[in-house]
């Protein structure tokens, strides 16, 4: 909803699709898919330019990621584990990691993600217990 706010102050209709998931959500924001260990960890990946008001995350192929240095980008990867606890239990873990490709890519994400961050780690706290009842519904059925 935050990245639609521009679309909306340009008097754009906001089109809400519907919960899908969280990696599926992701997924249809433009990151790819960098590395599958089936049922027990995913990491996904895209460039952007963050600090954009209109961001699009574009995907690369994960023999390509790493070697991604077109200037004026931030390249992004997402890891969402599960790490088993015991029998019958698992904690789920998130990593975000962030490199940009230059100079001036890094002095614009650092602004951003200075304004930004603490938003965007609210939003993380504020949507993780949600995950964990979803989960949790999930695996009781």
């Amino acid at each position: 909803f935050l990245r639609a706010v521009p679309s909306l102050l340009r008097g754009e209709p906001f089109r809400p699709e519907g919960s899908r998931g969280i990696l599926d959500e992701t997924l249809a924001q433009g990151f790819g898919v960098l590395a599958d260990d089936a049922d027990r960890e995913i990491v996904i990946g895209a460039y952007c330019r963050p600090w954009l008001a209109d961001v699009e995350f574009r995907p690369l192929a994960p023999e390509e990621f790493a070697s991604f240095d077109e200037p004026g980008f931030v390249k992004i990867a997402v890891s969402l584990a599960a790490e088993p606890l015991g029998e019958d239990s698992s904690r789920f873990v998130t990593r975000t990691r962030a490199v940009a490709t230059d100079a001036e890519a890094r002095r614009k994400f650092r602004r951003y993600w200075s304004r930004m961050s603490a938003g965007i780690i609210l939003i993380r706290w504020f949507f993780l217990p949600l995950l964990k009842r979803q989960v949790e519904r999930q695996a009781s059925t």
